[in-house]
């Protein structure tokens, strides 16, 4: 045995051990994130397998609902592609027994939070996958010179359901008051004055 094949011997179980800690440490970091709730706006890919007619590009609709023929309308909006896949399934089966459904995610852009008033750049951003308050003002380039800091607050829900959270920044600054930095749900707004 040469030195070269003497070295080459001692690295393989230190490789094999390294990508052991990596593939151990994905699979728990994937776990520890919740599954996605689709969005309207965000795009997915139906096909049942065997059944090319079936196939389908789609978009959720603003009304939280997609088509598809023989299954008729399905209610995507707040729910995740497992339960869709099992709702479809059963919907189908009527029509073709064996049916295998896939649904796959090819865009999130339902997933968007809004950030307006002082900032760089304000917009619409889309959360892959959650982002906090920091996080949002941070990719609208952050504050203006002009801004309230401690005026900021995030609009949460809809019409008469819409709740108003206080952002203390210079709070947070300091490192206090760290549980008001949420985690964005799709659709929040954050305004900075």
């Amino acid at each position: 045995m040469t030195a070269a094949d003497a070295t080459t011997a001692w690295a393989w179980p230190r490789i094999a051990l390294a990508v052991l800690a990596l593939t151990q440490t994905a699979l728990a970091w994937s776990q520890a994130l919740p599954a996605y709730n689709l969005q309207p706006g965000d795009n997915i890919e139906v096909s049942v397998y065997g059944e090319k007619d079936l196939e389908r590009k789609l978009m959720v609709r603003p009304d939280g609902k997609f088509s598809v023929p023989l299954a008729g309308e399905i209610a995507a909006a707040g729910r995740t592609v497992s339960d869709i896949q099992t709702e479809l399934t059963g919907k189908l089966q009527k029509y073709i027994p064996e049916a295998v459904v896939t649904i796959s995610v090819t865009g999130i852009d339902g997933n968007k939070v809004y950030v307006i008033g002082q900032v760089a750049k304000p917009g619409a951003f889309v959360m892959n996958p959650a982002i906090n308050v920091l996080q949002a003002l941070s990719l609208a380039g952050g504050t203006t010179p002009f801004a309230a800091l401690n005026d900021i607050i995030v609009i949460r829900g809809n019409g008469a359901d819409q709740q108003v959270i206080r952002f203390p920044y210079d709070e947070i600054k300091r490192g206090k008051a760290l549980t008001q930095n949420i985690q964005l749900v799709s659709g929040d707004v954050v305004i900075v004055p």
